[in-house]
C-alpha cells in the first residue's frame, strides 16, 4: 500500500555515517526532481507538475525541513484546488499536516473534508482519517467516528483486492479505536458499542464528522466548501 505503509525516517538510522549516505542520497534526489521540474514544457499537465513538487515535498519530510515542506505543499494544494486536482490536494493537506507545524492540525482537517468528500483513492482517505485518530484522546468519540468513516470509505469506493486489504486494514482500526474508547474486546460488546455510539449509520456519524473538522479548523476554512461541494460528483 502507498500512503499506509511505514515511511523511512533519517531519525531510523543506525549510525551518523548512514545518517550522513541518506542525507547525501535524498538531497541529490531533491535537486534531480527539481532539475526535472525546470525542464518541464509550458504545456505540461499540472497533475504532473504537482506529482513531482510533492515528491520533493516527501523528500523534505524526510530531510527534516519543515518549512520548505509545508511551503511547497501550501503552493500545490491551492493549485490542486484551482485545477480541481483532489487527490493532490489532500496529498498536500497530509504533508502539511506531517511538518507539525502550529497550523498542522487545520491541514489535516482540510486533508480530511476533501478526501471523504471526493471520490479520491480510498487509501489516501483512510490514511488522512487514521492521523485523526492518532491525534485524538483515547476517550473521545472522534476517534470512533474517524475509524467508521474509513470504513464506510472503503466499502463505498475500494474494488477488488484494494477492498480486501483496506476492509481489514479498517476493521482491524475500528477494533482498536473500541478497545482504546471502551476496553471493547468482545464481539458481541463491539456490536453493542457501534450500535450505542451510531457509528453504523452514515447519516448520523457522518455530520459528526463535519462538527469535529469545524472544531479542528477554527471555523477558518482555507477554502469555500459551498463552491467545491457543487463540484463533487452526483454518484459519489
Amino acid at each position: 500500500m502507498k500512503y499506509l505503509k511505514n515511511e523511512f525516517r533519517l531519525g531510523d538510522a543506525e549510525g551518523g555515517e548512514d545518517a550522513a549516505i541518506s542525507t547525501q542520497h535524498l538531497e541529490a534526489k531533491l535537486m534531480q526532481l527539481q532539475d526535472e521540474i525546470d525542464q518541464l514544457p509550458a504545456s505540461t499537465e499540472t497533475s504532473q507538475r504537482l506529482k513531482l513538487t510533492l515528491d520533493q515535498c516527501y523528500l523534505l519530510l524526510d530531510l527534516e525541513r519543515q518549512d520548505e515542506a509545508w511551503e511547497k505543499a501550501n503552493t500545490a494544494l491551492k493549485q490542486g484546488l484551482a485545477d480541481q486536482l483532489w487527490t493532490q490536494a489532500v496529498e498536500a493537506c497530509d504533508i502539511m499536516f506531517q511538518t507539525d507545524k502550529q497550523n498542522s492540525i487545520q491541514a489535516l482537517a482540510h486533508g480530511i473534508w476533501l478526501g471523504v468528500s471526493f471520490p479520491i483513492d480510498p487509501e489516501l482517505s483512510v490514511a488522512v482519517l487514521q492521523h485523526l485518530i492518532d491525534e485524538t484522546p483515547d476517550n473521545s468519540d472522534g476517534a470512533a467516528v474517524a475509524a467508521a468513516t474509513a470504513c464506510y470509505l472503503v466499502d463505498l469506493r475500494a474494488k477488488g483486492k484494494q477492498h480486501e486489504e483496506l476492509h481489514f486494514f479498517t476493521t482491524q482500526l475500528l477494533g482498536q479505536v473500541a478497545k482504546r474508547h471502551s476496553q471493547v474486546e468482545d464481539k458481541e460488546i463491539f456490536d453493542f458499542w457501534v450500535e450505542r455510539l451510531e457509528l453504523n449509520e452514515p447519516g448520523k456519524f457522518l455530520p459528526r464528522l463535519a462538527q469535529i473538522l469545524d472544531a479542528l479548523t477554527e471555523g477558518n476554512w482555507w477554502y469555500d466548501r459551498d463552491q467545491l461541494r457543487n463540484l463533487i460528483p452526483e454518484d459519489t
